[in-house]
């Protein structure tokens, strides 16, 4: 990372966790409350547990769903000293909790063994009034799943994010042979800096790795549209993003964005931001507010009041008329 000064270009070293005193509990915390950090706006997720206890006295650090209806396993280790001075290897501890999630055959099961005891503890960030935390739960688990579209799929799949400052050898090793046996399982690096007293993390996925041609087709490579047309397939994480959008002129500043199923309207800015009763955030953090989850697929909720189309239908559209995808 480099900070920019003028013309000139200063190297910010990276830090350790430890360097500033965080904890493993610590960086749990940072990410319950910031799970965007790994699932970015391509992705809904909805965190439903913390440090759950199973039958074996084992701790789970994060337990959220998707908008698969996947349960997601997020363990946690402060850095590579961490990993490598456990008994357990970091990657089988997390398959040992996910197969114990695997059991959960219902959303009553889900929320009455894990989301209750954790909107029990934390009541105070909710509007729950006289509810109880199983009513609550149930209410926004259910609601979740059904305007995901995955109600009919919950728990199909397990999956595991391994988060970390630094992964040995081993490990990463491991992981990336689970992938290849289909396995879902990866691994974030998440690297702090020091800037005028600030913590600044950088959130990098390393494992697993995405596709080359996820890049190539960004660079409208002709040679690849057949070969990618057939697949109707992109990676998320390479879709272009908001600013593309303006850019194209699909889109433009002054627009109206409705959110999903919803009345609540903002007004598009020339960075990719929003206006929402004159206050400037972004999109995810507008619409996260709005649905009350943790992460938010923002182009498939934000809507385009003037098309009636989501900005995901936008962005797909242009795709197809200029034979990106």
């Amino acid at each position: 990372m480099y900070n920019i000064n003028g013309t000139k270009a200063e190297k910010v070293e990276a830090v350790t966790f430890s360097e500033f005193g965080l904890l493993e509990n610590d960086i749990e915390e940072i990410l319950r409350t910031s799970i965007d950090m790994l699932c970015d706006e391509e992705e809904s997720m909805l965190i439903v547990g913390r440090q759950v206890k199973n039958e074996k006295n084992g701790r789970s650090d994060l337990t959220a769903v998707d908008n698969s209806g996947n349960i997601v396993l997020i363990e946690i280790k402060r850095g590579r000293k961490d990993i490598e001075g456990r008994k357990e290897a970091f990657e089988f501890q997390a398959i040992r909790y996910a197969a114990s999630y695997a059991t959960l055959k219902t959303t009553d099961d889900l929320v009455k063994k894990v989301y209750a005891p954790y909107i029990e503890k934390y009541r105070n960030e909710l509007e729950i009034g006289e509810l109880t935390s199983y009513e609550i739960g149930i209410r926004k688990l259910n609601e979740f799943l059904q305007t995901t579209g995955s109600e009919n799929s919950f728990n199909n799949k397990q999956r595991i994010i391994l988060v970390a400052s630094d992964f040995d050898e081993q490990t990463l090793s491991a992981v990336a042979w689970l992938n290849s046996n289909n396995v879902d399982i990866s691994c974030f690096r998440l690297t702090p800096y020091a800037i005028n007293e600030n913590i600044y993390i950088n959130a990098e996925k390393l494992l697993p790795l995405a596709n080359y041609d996820d890049y190539y087709v960004n660079f409208l490579d002709k040679s690849l549209s057949n070969t990618v047309k057939a697949n109707k397939e992109f990676s998320r994480r390479s879709l272009p993003k908001i600013d593309s959008l303006l850019t194209w002129g699909v889109v433009k500043e002054g627009d109206v964005i409705v959110a999903k199923g919803k009345d609540d309207e903002a007004i598009l800015q020339s960075n990719g931001n929003v206006l929402v009763n004159g206050d400037e955030q972004s999109m995810q953090t507008w619409l996260k507010q709005l649905f009350g989850w943790s992460s938010i697929q923002t182009y498939v909720f934000a809507i385009h009041k003037e098309s009636g189309k989501s900005l995901s239908q936008i962005r797909n559209e242009y795709m197809l008329q200029q034979e990106i995808i």
